[in-house]
């Protein structure tokens, strides 16, 4: 199978100022995570279904009522997860049509701003959800959900085209740190609002409502700067799909044959596999360290709230440094040595005593270090293993396996908690992510799979 760039596709050598743009995607990205999907709408979308529900029902009171979902009977408290979790299966299936139809579009930039915009109006409308209306607040949150998980399939496979193999590892690691700076910046601006929202003459929904917008729109705004940016950054032509094949069926096509030829691709499809489970025990910690230090470490809403921002600014520099790591060790051994540090992280939160808030904040510190860096460099090293001019249709499988599985450290968070009645122990389970994610990438030949993708090998590998 063959392909081609177009001629005017640019060299990354002269890639830079197309770098600058595409830095800017995490930075408008990360404040909608942060502010909307991380903190503040589940908790608040949640408030309005026992709203609906239980009608009167005082803050902080217990809904006995179910809420009808599609005719199945729904405990309010369960709609946001189960929401999630729809969202999640969706997407699974639909990123990965999304990768084959960018691999076939002229100008990846434009398609980029169609699905972030898309993203943020459904962002920016939940600003509208109020009262008991949480049927428009389960849809927005699907509709976000989806239109940001294709925006990251197309974000992310440009990473390719504008850096050659020596420079994706710290092109990677600064838009992850800039994407934790932003999402920081405006969660702290936001939390400031809700904290203090009697100072502006706002109640505590209406605080909530106007950083819901404020996110939506921040996302909006500052993808400007990444599709003007590289708007001129040319597609892939693709000798092989019969040119009077249109988008839909030419891009069900290559669907087809990439899903046929990934056995062609041994490494890939390994660091896929470890991906799978590593990226999962991060995802499951950061999900689930609130409710640890709430639950089990018995800490305030406002060391909870300081920890959060402590995190994200953390992280700017966590994933910095870890890209200078990585460009004298090698993006590989750097994240099987981040996962070590997140097996020691785990270990040392199971023994983190009850209202310890100092020791609690110290673990924040380990874990922003670690966070920003294992996943800025995950992407990077991927990025080394996909077949040229095919991004997409692999960064796809990337978004879309992520998603498939993230379930299953939250499922085992869950059911080991409820057999042992403690998070102490439901915590220290996730170091089994670790080591599985580990024990895979480990046996990972990164020389080899750079070959067969018919990549050039970096400086370092």
């Amino acid at each position: 199978m063959t392909s081609q760039v177009r001629d005017d596709a640019p060299a990354h050598e002269g890639n830079e100022r197309y770098r600058r743009s595409w830095y800017w995607y995490d930075w408008a990205n990360s404040a909608y995570v942060t502010t909307t999907a991380t903190v503040l709408f589940a908790p608040y979308l949640t408030a309005v279904a026992k709203a609906a529900a239980c009608p009167g029902l005082p803050e902080g009171g217990t809904c006995h009522t179910d809420l009808r979902v599609l005719g199945v009977p729904v405990d309010p408290g369960s709609l946001v997860p189960y929401t999630v979790t729809a969202a999640t299966i969706i997407s699974a299936v639909v990123l990965v049509f999304v990768g084959a139809i960018a691999d076939r579009s002229p100008r990846p930039a434009r398609l980029l701003g169609g699905f972030a915009w898309a993203g943020a109006l459904a962002g920016a409308l939940m600003f509208l959800v109020t009262g008991t209306n949480w049927q428009l607040g389960v849809g927005l949150m699907i509709v976000a959900t989806l239109c940001l998980g294709a925006s990251l399939v197309v974000y992310d496979s440009l990473l390719c085209r504008i850096a050659g193999p020596d420079e994706r590892d710290a092109v990677s690691s600064r838009g992850w740190a800039l994407g934790y700076l932003g999402g920081g910046l405006l969660l702290a601006l936001n939390l400031a609002l809700v904290t203090l929202h009697d100072t502006f003459g706002l109640s505590t929904s209406a605080a909530v409502r106007v950083s819901l917008l404020s996110a939506g729109l921040w996302w909006a705004v500052f993808t400007v700067i990444p599709v003007k940016g590289m708007w001129d950054l040319r597609g892939v032509e693709r000798l092989e799909v019969a040119r009077d094949a249109g988008m839909v069926t030419g891009s069900v096509r290559q669907l087809r044959d990439t899903l046929l030829e990934l056995r062609q691709f041994p490494q890939t499809m390994l660091f896929l596999l470890a991906y799978l489970f590593f990226n999962d025990g991060i995802q499951t910690v950061i999900g689930s360290s609130s409710l640890y230090g709430a639950e089990e470490l018995k800490l305030g809403q406002s060391q909870l709230i300081a920890t959060i921002l402590l995190v994200q600014f953390v992280a700017f520099f966590g994933a910095l440094l870890f890209g200078r790591l990585a460009g004298r060790f090698g993006a590989w051994r750097t994240v099987l040595a981040s996962l070590v540090l997140w097996t020691v992280t785990v270990t040392i939160a199971f023994f983190v005593p009850a209202r310890a808030f100092l020791l609690f904040l110290a673990l924040a510190v380990l874990i922003g270090i670690v966070l920003g860096g294992s996943q800025a460099l995950a992407r990077s090293l991927y990025s080394q293993l996909v077949p040229k001019n095919r991004e997409a249709e692999f960064f796809s499988l990337y978004q879309a396996m992520e998603r498939g599985t993230s379930w299953f450290g939250t499922l085992t968070f869950g059911v080991v908690h409820q057999l042992t009645g403690s998070y102490r122990w439901a915590i220290l389970a996730l170091i089994a992510f670790f080591a599985v994610g580990g024990v895979l990438l480990a046996k990972v030949d990164v020389r080899q799979g750079i070959l067969d993708a018919g990549n050039e090998l970096p400086r370092v590998v």
